[in-house]
């Protein structure tokens, strides 16, 4: 992982059958911070990004089983008006659809092309509302529940939904309902803040407009789509209780992994891979399949695997990030893959067959 680019890589595996008495395991390698040096903390925080929409869609669920609401209403039962326009429809798109990304709402993500953008808009982060108004101005990729597309706006409307639903904010649901039973102590949401706790390896990202790595370790982006701060081990005891079984009751776990398949633009990184309700479903190399989510935000990458029972899962973390082409991204991409699904069937005792 290192040689594909990655300034700083911690990985954690946490349970499993082949050492059940060893407990989590975690290596790290590389540098924390290009400046000093400093050694990469075994047990640092970084920004999870996308794995916030796994959290995001276990408190849909939840609250789908209390019938507080259901995974068939349209978005204009809950959010009335928001969703029109060019084709868009909130009247014909269901709270499944934004969890399996089958809405068909196209994906105007804004991002950071430069180190000058970067330090030009780090600060000053769009509002979901205006995130979901700058989508709407495309019509829709395909119609609700005809296609797949990966969708950071349908989580921005998820979490307005949770709030709705609720009366509180996602997050706040989140941590009551998800951090403080699993005592997820070192998963957070940083509100206003741009900084992530310490220890932490400082993120770096690889701009194709300068030739040296800048460090973007202070960002405020903290919307439902990515905007939780976690640990690997955090991550891994989420994981773990999720698929086995100790978080959402049997049906609605069963929603959860109902799949879809990929289009073919995420086929590529995820050959085979399929989507559920905020969960992906991947191939194992030593056979069968494992759940994971991973995420992407500018300075970080990580990816994980957890088996379909729980019993095993593994994170890592790379401090650095790609914005020069989906090409440079691939190799540390599938670095990651590799290493998390080696271990995975090593916990498993089940061989490992290379690709």
């Amino acid at each position: 992982m290192r040689a594909t680019g990655a300034v700083g890589v911690q990985a954690r595996v946490t349970g499993g059958r082949t050492t059940p008495a060893s407990g989590p395991r975690t290596v790290t390698s590389g540098t924390a911070d290009i400046r000093t040096g400093r050694a990469v903390p075994a047990d640092g925080y970084f920004r999870i990004a996308s794995n916030t929409k796994t959290f995001v869609a276990t408190v849909v669920l939840q609250l789908s089983a209390e019938g507080k609401l259901a995974l068939d209403d349209t978005v204009e039962r809950w959010l009335p008006g928001l969703v029109r326009g060019n084709g868009n429809d909130g009247r014909r798109i269901t709270l499944r659809h934004l969890l399996q990304h089958t809405s068909g709402i196209h994906d105007d993500y804004p991002g950071f092309d430069s180190a000058a953008q970067y330090y030009a808009k780090r600060f000053d982060p769009y509002t979901p509302r205006q995130l979901v108004e700058r989508a709407l101005r495309h019509r829709p990729d395909f119609r609700p529940g005809k296609g797949w597309a990966y969708s950071n706006v349908g989580y921005m409307l998820l979490g307005m939904v949770i709030e709705k639903a609720t009366g509180r904010t996602w997050h706040a649901e989140v941590r009551e309902r998800l951090l403080k039973p699993l005592g997820l102590r070192h998963t957070y949401h940083p509100g206003g803040s741009p900084s992530v706790r310490t220890p932490h390896a400082r993120g770096y990202q690889r701009f194709a407009t300068a030739p040296k790595l800048v460090d973007v370790t202070l960002l405020k982006d903290a919307n439902a789509s990515g905007g939780l701060i976690g640990t690997t081990a955090d991550l891994n005891r989420f994981f773990r209780a999720l698929l086995g079984g100790k978080v959402l009751k049997p049906a609605q776990l069963k929603e959860m992994k109902r799949t879809v398949p990929l289009n073919k633009e995420f086929q590529v990184p995820y050959p085979g891979a399929r989507y559920g309700l905020g969960l992906m479903k991947n191939k194992l190399p030593c056979g069968g399949w494992y759940w994971s989510h991973g995420g992407d935000e500018i300075g970080y990458m990580s990816r994980n695997a957890v088996t379909d029972d729980g019993r095993a899962a593994v994170t890592a973390s790379m401090s650095t990030e790609w914005s020069t082409s989906a090409a440079d991204t691939l190799p540390q991409h599938r670095a990651a893959i590799r290493m998390v699904t080696r271990e995975l069937c090593a916990r498993r005792d089940l061989p490992y067959r290379q690709h």
